[in-house]
């Protein structure tokens, strides 16, 4: 068995598909039946639940060979680290109970350092308990999700720009989440990690929101579509405006302004093995389409 959190949302519904797909037996866990239900149809065992509790938890894993683990977002926490460690430290206690033996966890560029990078801080801490697990564990570290692209469209559509906190020739690695999901059901099913080791996924090549915008803008019939860096503070208060708790906004702008003084960094590099294939400018059809669905 490979059970898969969150699996409703952008990397876990990858992963499980592409499983099932290679006729494996698979859990898939979330907070909404209904979001997995196209899953359970193609034959996913279906767990819904609080992953906060360790012992809803320990009942998922038990039996699984593999878990494909994440701390799922809650952006009107008050308390947003707080949460993070609550659903991380429950994972690990289940995963110990249920004795589970391969373990791949969604992580981040910049997790390899404890603080000063916003909800990337919360990945660092889980990445460490997991290496105390003493089984075969799996850290995915992607880069940016051009998924993030996607909360700029009512800006734009707006104000008539796209925007934020990040300045707008910082170099970045982006990468669709698509790519993420496929990378992590390959590893899955090849079973072909051992100890601890850390893969980057960076996306095709680096880019700057300002290069971003400009795709954007052509995809969307907007060619002079700007990209506009916000303060801080005016940053976290739109995002507050938008619905994100003030708690989650303000580690927003931290993580935000960790990109911009380069204090996240690709540890290793770019390499081939890193290098993901979906390119913004194919992803950016997406986003258009989104963009003309919303009126």
């Amino acid at each position: 068995m490979i059970t898969v959190m969150g699996a409703s949302g952008n990397t876990g519904r990858v992963v499980a598909e592409a499983l099932l797909a290679r006729g494996e037996k698979v859990r898939v866990v979330g907070r909404d039946a209904g979001k997995l239900a196209s899953l359970q149809a193609r034959g996913a065992d279906v767990a819904i639940g609080d992953v906060t509790n360790a012992a809803f938890l320990t009942r998922v894993f038990t039996g699984t060979e593999t878990a494909y683990t994440l701390l799922p977002p809650d952006p009107r926490s008050n308390a947003f680290r707080a949460y993070q460690d609550r659903v991380g430290e429950a994972t690990v206690q289940a995963l110990r109970q249920a004795g589970v033996r391969r373990v791949v966890f969604l992580s981040s560029v910049g997790a390899d350092l404890p603080s000063g990078t916003g909800p990337i801080a919360g990945l660092h801490a889980q990445e460490e308990r997991l290496r105390k697990l003493g089984v075969a564990v799996l850290l995915l570290r992607p880069g940016y999700f051009f998924e993030n692209l996607y909360g700029s469209l009512p800006l734009i559509r707006h104000q008539g720009v796209n925007g934020g906190a990040i300045a707008p020739d910082v170099k970045m690695s982006m990468i669709a989440a698509s790519d993420i999901g496929s990378a992590a059901a390959a590893a899955i099913a090849a079973r072909d990690f051992t100890g601890v080791e850390v893969r980057n996924l960076l996306g095709p090549r680096d880019l700057s929101l300002a290069e971003v915008t400009r795709i954007l803008g052509a995809a969307i019939k907007k060619p002079d579509l700007a990209y506009v860096q916000f303060p801080y503070e005016a940053f976290a208060g739109a995002l507050v405006q938008a619905g994100l708790s003030a708690d989650v906004a303000g580690l927003y702008a931290e993580m935000s302004r960790a990109f911009n003084e380069g204090i996240v960094k690709v540890v290793g590099g770019r390499t081939a093995a890193s290098t993901t294939p979906t390119t913004f400018e194919s992803f950016s059809k997406e986003l258009a389409a989104a963009y003309a669905a919303a009126g």
